[in-house]
């Protein structure tokens, strides 16, 4: 299906100059995980190009993810890419000898993930690469050497944007103040987890509002990890997906792009039948009085 007839689910935003769907594929879910070996070849490579041809147009990897499992199937089923594909990495953090994921926050390690990510890719730019900041929880935390200055960072993510390796700088797991001291190195997205009824990045989202930065919530469904409610199981939730007659995701997802129209969503999946559910979900209008039901049902 050629770029022109393509549907973008969720319509459009920028990103790092590329125009790209609004809701996209986060290829974490075609790595191993605890508990959860990775998806099979031919099934991640059958799921990446159904993405595409259902007009995803960003995706959404890294290169500790399964140890290259899912940056390997994104190339084997992508490659050479379509010229309006945005792959957008994250660095900060690699798997061990034993493949536990540790931080990486050292700028020569941040350079390192870069070229890591570009080689088994294949590709010679990335759009952007987002910091994966390691603050707090949850996920690792950076201890001893790897807590690293943010200044410092930024300073060779720079230099590779200089270098023509990464066309732009985002953020992951950051404050808002964090945000506001790298705003002047050029940040072109944010990823914080945010949910209906997990608000707690608010305020790093009303800074992103005011300085038109993208958002690309992550858990925005809610996540295994303690203190993340599961949006899908919410009976508001329910209700409203009774109602209009599609899912309980698809309305966290739904809320999530009528709640900033520079909203990216990256759900990821290795079930065709959940990835055409998600895209989907770019369809879908929520009435005001839905939505002041939801945006009711947390507060910041």
């Amino acid at each position: 299906m050629s770029d022109t007839t393509r549907q973008a689910p969720g319509g459009t935003t920028t990103l790092a100059g590329h125009r790209v769907a609004r809701v996209g594929f986060g290829a974490m879910q075609l790595a191993e995980s605890p508990g959860r070996p990775p998806v099979d070849r031919e099934t991640g490579v059958a799921v990446l190009r159904a993405a595409i041809e259902q007009g995803v147009n960003h995706i959404d990897t890294a290169q500790f993810y399964g140890e290259t499992v899912a940056n390997e199937l994104i190339r084997a089923a992508l490659h050479p890419y379509p010229d309006d594909l945005a792959l957008v990495s994250k660095v900060g953090a690699v798997r061990d000898e034993h493949g536990d994921l540790v931080a990486a926050q050292r700028p020569e390690q941040l350079r390192a993930s870069v070229e890591a990510n570009l080689a088994t890719l294949g590709a010679d730019r990335l759009a952007v690469v987002n910091l994966r900041r390691t603050d707090t929880p949850p996920g690792i935390v950076a201890e001893g050497d790897q807590r690293v200055d943010l200044d410092s960072q930024l300073a060779e993510l720079v230099a590779l944007r200089d270098d023509g390796k990464i066309g732009g700088i985002g953020l992951s797991a950051v404050s808002a103040g964090q945000l506001r001291q790298a705003l002047p190195a050029g940040i072109v997205c944010v990823q914080n987890a945010h949910s209906l009824l997990d608000r707690s990045s608010e305020p790093l989202l009303d800074l992103c509002r005011e300085h038109d930065v993208a958002w690309v919530p992550f858990f925005p469904l809610g996540s295994a990890f303690p203190g993340f409610p599961k949006v899908t199981e919410h009976a508001t939730v329910r209700a409203a997906a009774t109602a209009l007659g599609v899912t309980p995701a698809q309305v966290g997802l739904a809320w999530e792009l009528a709640h900033y129209a520079r909203t990216l969503l990256i759900p990821g999946t290795a079930n065709p039948a959940h990835l055409t559910e998600n895209v989907a979900a770019g369809a879908i209008r929520l009435s005001a009085e839905t939505m002041a039901e939801l945006d009711g049902l947390a507060t910041r």
